[in-house]
């Protein structure tokens, strides 16, 4: 959901805030006034390419800023670890490098009105909407200079254009602009018609999806078979090496280890039994430290009845000898557990030699050793036994497909029976915007197994046919954007809640209509409204006057003579002057009551 965005120096306007309210806010002015601009605006928060011609005249930059609350039904990806990615330069579609920076001269984006209490606020005047204190909130900032570098920034981070179109653009739909609608992508409408069918199509979906990733590692596991049966005699003859060098020597995991420390001691032999030895006879021996120890304790003791302070150094000796007997003891032992054999020392040194080849050669660790070993000794075991291997590996393949094909038709028979429901109830929403004889179908075509994706084996394409008699076409052929919009408009509602796309604005959505399917039109994007977020440009006051908020887009002179584009949010006493100028282009009497009458329904 958008809670506010900021605009600076795009195009007509110099400075422009918009607060959408979480149901339906409208726009509205005379043609030309700018509302164009504001969409621009919006578009390049969505990652389009920069285009320094937006920059408004005599100024060095243009600055666009919002803050959204994504709901976490989005996949944001790594979005959320913005914090961790930091951010990257841009590089637009004309080669220019960008530069990411801070929110710097548009750094208090959504100051005013845009704490996260007053995103939960408006959250909860939208009824159906999540509070947005669930919700991950986003604030970005995009900055273009008048020479085309264009600067992005994430929650304070530097970002590239791919995040911002990966983040943002997935969550709103500018419906009337082709470009952007979700509805003009193909690979969109799979989507749409799983998300509306959820309860019939997600059970064989996951089962599907679990039978694609088993197949794909069965066709991974032949493959690896295959590959290894085709090794040159060259690798074979290498591996046999290794793992006959490797089988020689038989290390184990800790044996280097634990054979550096037996080396050092043996090969120090002598040197550790001279020093033990002279250490406990300097200890424990004849005028010994402990017997010079014992001495002066006695004589301590001796006088210690005549001052306590030598009682107590007394005893502090005492202690020490218990410590220095310890060690006189413990250094003995050690002296004799010395036990010098010529033989084994060789033996051992010889080992190690052989370790430190393997070492030299596969380490640098034992475990790369051992790992070398085993990789060797698989080789040969898939070449010695390809014939066994690849029976086995086609067999587990040959399963996982038949379990994959199963799963594909529970799933594909799931959608075609879904497909014209959801046709019908879209056929139903363009009725009530009397246009009865447009149809929408669904159309399901089976893909070739090689274009067999995760979502599924089908390929569904929506195809609109504008009239009885008229032939149906893709709707990327549809040359109206009003026909579009209208389109979109029908489908969001009959999606309701199970929509993706959080926020909808719609441009040309009342191209050539009037009378009683303006009405129409007004009551389905009140209807859309309770279970998204609609922003609507209109000409028609059957549709203004049902906005939760209205916003008047003006065109004046400035001092400088420069036409200067401003947005102006209207109160409940300014809404009806202005409803009256969209009924009767000018405000009367008559036009002002029946601005005021409309209002009043």
């Amino acid at each position: 959901m958008i809670d506010e965005i900021q605009v600076e120096n795009v195009a007509l306007i110099r400075e422009a805030t918009l607060e959408p309210a979480p149901g339906l806010t409208v726009l509205t002015g005379e043609t030309g006034a700018g509302k164009t601009a504001l969409l621009s605006a919006l578009k390049l928060l969505m990652g389009e390419r920069a285009d320094k011609s937006a920059v408004r005249d005599g100024e060095g930059a243009l600055s666009v800023s919002g803050r959204f609350f994504l709901t976490a039904s989005h996949e944001i990806g790594e979005a959320d670890g913005f914090d961790e990615a930091g951010g990257f330069d841009e590089a637009d579609e004309s080669g220019e490098l960008g530069e990411a920076d801070g929110l710097g001269e548009a750094g208090d984006a959504g100051a005013t009105n845009g704490s996260a209490e007053a995103g939960e606020a408006k959250a909860r005047q939208a009824g159906d909407a999540e509070p947005a204190t669930k919700d991950a909130e986003f604030v970005v900032t995009r900055r273009v200079s008048s020479d085309g570098r264009s600067r992005v920034n994430i929650n304070g981070h530097m970002a590239s254009v791919t995040q911002l179109a990966e983040t943002i653009a997935p969550t709103v739909d500018l419906c009337g602009q082709h470009e952007h609608q979700q509805l003009m992508k193909p690979a969109s409408h799979l989507r749409i018609l799983d998300s509306w069918a959820a309860e019939t199509i997600n059970q064989p979906l996951q089962a599907y999806q679990v039978a694609f990733a088993e197949a794909q590692a069965a066709a991974k596991e032949l493959a690896r078979v295959l590959a290894a049966g085709q090794e040159s005699s060259a690798k074979l003859d290498e591996a046999r090496f290794i793992l006959k060098r490797i089988d020689e020597v038989q290390p184990r995991p800790d044996e280097y280890e634990e054979l550096m420390a037996s080396l050092s001691k043996a090969e120090h032999a002598e040197a550790l039994a001279l020093a033990t030895n002279t250490a406990a006879e300097l200890l424990s021996g004849d005028d010994g430290a402990t017997d010079l120890l014992a001495r002066a304790i006695n004589e301590l003791d001796g006088v210690a009845d005549f001052d306590e302070q030598l009682k107590a150094c007394a005893e502090s000796l005492r202690e020490a000898g218990y410590i220095l007997e310890d060690v006189a003891r413990e250094t003995r032992i050690y002296c004799d557990g010395i036990d010098f054999d010529g033989e084994s020392l060789a033996a051992d040194q010889e080992r190690m030699s052989l370790l430190q080849g393997l070492l030299r050669t596969y380490g640098p660790r034992m475990e790369d050793v051992i790992a070398t070993r085993d990789q060797a000794a698989e080789l040969i075991s898939l070449v010695d036994d390809a014939a066994e291997r690849e029976n086995a590996a086609r067999k587990a393949q040959a399963q996982a497909e038949e379990a994959l094909a199963a799963a594909a038709h529970e799933l594909a028979d799931a959608r075609r029976k879904a497909a014209p429901q959801f046709a019908r109830a879209v056929c139903d929403q363009l009725a009530r915007l009397e246009k009865g004889g447009a149809k929408l179908t669904c159309e399901i075509a089976d893909l070739p197994r090689d274009q067999w994706t995760k979502h599924g084996s089908v390929a569904v394409e929506f195809l609109f046919q504008p009239g009885k008699g008229m032939q149906a076409r893709p709707l990327v052929r549809i040359a109206s954007g009003g026909e579009v919009s209208r389109v979109m408009l029908a489908i969001k509602v009959v999606l309701g809640q199970a929509d993706h796309v959080d926020t909808l604005v719609f441009d040309e959505v009342d191209a050539g209509v009037g009378g009683s399917t303006a009405v129409a039109l007004a009551d389905v994007l009140a209807d859309l409204a309770l279970t998204h977020q609609v922003i609507v440009v209109t000409h028609l006051a059957q549709v203004a006057v049902r906005g939760d908020i209205h916003y008047v887009v003006e065109k004046v002179s400035a001092k400088n003579g420069i036409p200067e584009t401003k947005l102006r949010a209207l109160s409940s006493d300014d809404r009806p002057a202005e409803i009256a100028r969209m009924l009767s282009g000018e405000v009367t009497d008559a036009s002002l009551a029946h601005a005021r009458e409309m209002l009043g329904e």
